[in-house]
């Protein structure tokens, strides 16, 4: 008699009795990852934010508006003649005012250019009111420079020609 064979489910394998496994489906292709391309948009979108905040708060700020010195002593210096154009000369008092920091200065320097400013100017120009208050404007420009900051104001206290 010939052999009978059985012929079972293909999933079976003759001789064992576990399952085969399934065959391993063929893995797809690596897509290209997006993940990357949102990370380099989010790292950029921070450094802009990181960078726009450190402008700002580094930047220097705009200037303070300068603060007006308070008025001090006033200091008066002793007339003293200075001898103008052509024979004439000018009788010339003034004080200046200093900032509320400071006491006292040394007037020597002040009359010295005061004598200089106004030296060798003629009658008709020291006596003119508008160059008057030019002279007096750069006589108080000059202090102030020379005086550090020191000096606030001048006014004249003695002004006579002749």
């Amino acid at each position: 008699m010939p052999e009978k064979r059985v012929i079972g489910a293909q999933s079976r394998k003759i001789g064992g009795g576990q399952a085969a496994p399934a065959p391993a489906a063929p893995e797809p292709e690596a897509a290209p990852r997006r993940g990357r391309g949102r990370l380099i948009v989010v790292l950029a979108a921070v450094l802009a934010v990181v960078a726009t905040g450190a402008f700002v708060l580094l930047r220097p700020s705009e200037p303070a508006a300068p603060v007006e010195p308070e008025p001090g002593d006033t200091v008066a210096i002793e007339p003293r003649n200075i001898n103008l154009a052509d024979g004439h000369y000018l009788r010339l008092g003034f004080a200046i005012e200093l900032v509320a920091e400071v006491e006292e200065v040394a007037t020597a320097q002040a009359t010295d250019i005061a004598i200089a400013l106004f030296t060798g100017r003629t009658v008709t120009e020291v006596n003119d009111p508008e160059r008057r208050e030019e002279l007096k404007s750069e006589l108080s420009e000059r202090l102030v420079e020379a005086y550090e900051g020191e000096v606030l104001a001048v006014y004249f206290t003695d002004f006579v020609t002749q």
